[in-house]
């Protein structure tokens, strides 16, 4: 029986805001794959061993995480750390990590796609990076600079009042965007931001009085235990509650149950039947919440030198480079002439809310499972020896990039494009 179906509207809405509410209901939708029972896409698991194989030729084992995207060509996080320290030798362990989670949370909101044409040129190193790494490398020169501090004087630092003051204009010349190097949702980023200012200011109990998102370590540490080896050990639930909440405002209201809004949780056409109680059609995917979140897990790790307790709750991201390796590598098929074809690349093209996104990014969260179990047992490895962020740093996530360039080399896009607003992607 699927408790989720008869509880009231209210808890309903609270649990579509959780981690299991994602692997419920993307698997609802896979299990009407397996029938051939979807509007939009064929399900071919014979081909899933392909694309286990392909991905352990490219594999290189670290986690998924922000992190990469920030080293992007050269270290820059733990220098970055290290001169800190040499600037202020005062500076106490406490306000690294306050620092460091300030960093990793708006370059993950920056973080949507920005487009086939968009660049960012690395003055300091001289190389030019695009998509994921290009917004990193620039979100952490804007942090360095006290883009999005209001204090003249402590610029490596977020608050509410720095954001207020962002403006589309500020983080598109910041962001080197202009009529020859266009960014996708420039204006759908900046409004993340700016509504970051607003979600810090009324979450004190997370981000205290003066609304800084490195203020959740305070937070966590109430949520905390030391182990019997003297390790702070957080349960990964209290990370996510105080993401999911602390930073619903700024999510586009788009579905709301029971008065509250949901964030990224969408209608599926093929959960809906006749008798359903209303919400049941409903399936969530918190793909910026959950990168937010492998993101924030690894600077306790690595930073903090925390334990996490709970990762296994953790899903692969639903977002198009793990879906585009799935459709490249044939495990999924879309059915012909149901999309609207771009004339432009002659790719299919629709907004994320299309039914077809929603059936595809259902399909890549389980997916992703079967794929990380395939990989492990041809590799001889449990799922502690290989974790599911290193299958999607090291295998899906890559592996979906480099079968895009092989395929559509002259724009590295999916095989499915999305209308993105810088919101959701």
């Amino acid at each position: 029986m699927n408790i989720a179906g008869i509880i009231p509207l209210e808890q309903k809405a609270e649990y579509l805001r959780t981690l299991p509410a994602i692997r419920e209901r993307c698997s609802r939708v896979h299990d009407l794959a397996k029938q051939g029972k979807l509007e939009y896409f064929d399900y071919h698991p014979e081909k899933e061993a392909d694309v286990a194989a392909y991905c352990i030729e490219i594999m290189k084992i670290k986690p998924h995480g922000r992190w990469r995207h920030l080293d992007a060509g050269v270290e820059r996080v733990l220098p970055g750390i290290a001169k800190w320290r040499v600037e202020d030798d005062s500076l106490d362990s406490w306000e690294v990590i306050k620092r460091s989670i300030d960093l990793f949370i708006v370059s993950v909101l920056l973080d949507a796609g920005a487009g086939n044409q968009w660049s960012y040129h690395d003055k300091s190193s001289g190389l030019k990076f695009s998509r994921s790494e290009g917004l990193g490398v620039a979100s952490i020169h804007m942090f360095e600079h006290g883009f999005f501090s209001s204090h003249p004087d402590q610029p490596f630092r977020v608050d509410a009042a720095g954001l207020a003051k962002i403006t589309v204009q500020r983080v598109a010349e910041a962001m080197q965007v202009n009529d020859a190097n266009p960014m996708v949702g420039l204006e759908g980023r900046t409004s993340l931001l700016t509504g970051l200012s607003n979600a810090l200011k009324a979450s004190p109990i997370f981000f205290g009085e003066e609304g800084r998102p490195g203020n959740m370590i305070d937070f966590l540490e109430s949520e905390s235990k030391l182990d019997s080896n003297g390790t702070r050990v957080v349960p990964l639930s209290a990370i996510w509650y105080t993401l999911i909440e602390g930073l619903n405002p700024i999510w586009p209201s788009r579905i709301q149950l029971a008065g509250k809004s949901l964030g990224d949780v969408w209608p599926c056409t093929v959960l809906s039947t006749p008798s359903q109680s209303e919400g049941d059609n409903l399936v969530a995917f918190h793909k910026l919440t959950s990168w937010l979140t492998y993101s924030i897990v690894e600077v306790l790790q690595k930073v903090a030198k925390w334990k996490i307790d709970g990762l296994e709750d953790l899903t692969g991201l639903p977002e198009y480079r793990n879906g585009g390796l799935l459709v490249d590598l044939g495990v999924l098929t879309l059915k012909s002439g149901l999309l609207p074809i771009d004339p432009k690349s002659g790719l299919p093209k629709v907004p994320p809310s299309h039914p077809a996104i929603v059936e595809w990014r259902a399909l890549t969260v389980i997916e992703l499972d079967r794929i990380a179990n395939t990989i492990r047992t041809k590799l001889g490895l449990t799922a502690e020896q290989l974790t599911l962020a290193q299958v999607l740093e090291g295998a899906t996530w890559k592996g979906g990039r480099e079968i895009a360039k092989q395929k559509r080399p002259e724009t590295n896009g999916p095989p499915i494009e999305i209308e993105s607003d810088g919101t959701v992607f």
